[in-house]
């Protein structure tokens, strides 16, 4: 089975529901009321609900694993660049940028709705799927 290589670009996307983020939250333990609490959220920085970082950077992750070949995450850098809203929809870009040599891989990511929400870059390993 091939593996990625550079130029190799996925993308994956996924609706966040309020469902979500709350069930986000009750797996996670983060239950940060910016999340969880409509009155308290409505009063906070963003002026309502907003999902979990790490739940929008998740979307990044199932782009990765769409890649060709079996994908082991082994960094990440991601800015959070605009907050995303219960009932937006993520799209997230995966892009190989670079071959890294002993099978590692330099991969730019992204993540919009109607704005881009995160960017950031990400080194895998790209394995041949046994």
């Amino acid at each position: 089975m091939p593996v990625a290589s550079v130029g190799d670009e996925e993308t994956a996307t996924l609706e966040l529901t309020q469902e979500r983020i709350d069930e986000f939250a009750a797996l996670t333990g983060d239950d940060n009321p910016l999340h969880v609490d409509a009155d308290y959220a409505g009063n906070g920085l963003f002026g309502g609900r907003v999902a979990h970082g790490a739940l929008t950077a998740s979307v990044v992750s199932a782009a990765l694993a769409a890649l060709p070949g079996d994908i082991v995450y082994l960094s990440q850098h991601l800015d959070f660049e605009n907050p995303v809203r219960p009932g937006e929809t993520v799209s997230a870009t995966a892009t190989v940028t670079e071959d890294l040599g002993d099978d590692r891989l330099a991969v730019e990511v992204r993540a919009e709705t109607d704005r881009t929400v995160l960017s950031g870059t990400t080194t895998v390993l790209s394995l041949p799927h046994e």
